[in-house]
């Protein structure tokens, strides 16, 4: 019932204070497509506050941060509209799309997270510490490959990128090797 962010930096700063009492152990942060961002943000926000970062970065389905989006804005369009534009994008099932109930208790939040998106800019900060990895769907219209790799360009430490058979929602079908190269890049991190 709390008011969603719709600004990624007021949700970055909060999300930084709540885990002030667990950065005394060694963490990592998974973001797939808006997560991925934020993930990235927290990260950098972290390391300005406490000087601490994750002892890895791991970013999915989404383009690298220096890359402007460029998608005409969606979340401020009337409801029919965003619907149809929901229905394009393939990341909601059409069950719950046609769910109307459903779908006025969801819309305030999918608008605050295209919001989030959609209204993020760039500011140019060193490098992480951090190795980050990079996944991505080998047929996401998306997010292209070259997008996924220009992630190194965050990281001073080593990167890492893999592709998956299916779409920006690749990891629907991939769930199980996802998470062994998960685990494979947390080992490898000791």
């Amino acid at each position: 019932m709390e008011t969603p962010f719709t600004q990624l930096a007021p949700l970055v700063q909060a999300l930084a204070q709540a885990l002030v009492p667990l950065l005394d152990r060694p963490f990592a942060f998974f973001g797939d497509s808006l997560g991925a961002l934020v993930g990235f943000e927290l990260a950098r926000q972290l390391r300005r506050q406490s000087d601490v970062q994750p002892v890895r970065l791991f970013v999915s389905a989404d383009l690298a941060p220096q890359f402007p989006h460029q998608d005409r804005p969606i979340h401020a369009l009337p409801e029919g509209e965003l619907l149809v534009e929901l229905r394009r994008l393939n990341g909601i099932p059409g069950k719950v799309l046609e769910d109307v109930e459903l779908m006025q208790i969801m819309l305030p939040v999918l608008r605050a997270d295209l919001a989030l998106f959609e209204t993020y800019v760039y500011s140019t900060e060193p490098p992480l510490k951090c190795p980050i990895s990079a996944f991505g769907g080998l047929q996401d219209h998306r997010v292209s490959r070259s997008h996924l790799e220009a992630w190194r360009d965050q990281t001073s430490a080593s990167f890492s990128l893999r592709t998956f058979p299916g779409d920006h929602f690749f990891w629907h079908t991939t769930q199980l090797l996802l998470l062994q190269v998960l685990s494979q890049d947390l080992r490898e991190d000791g």
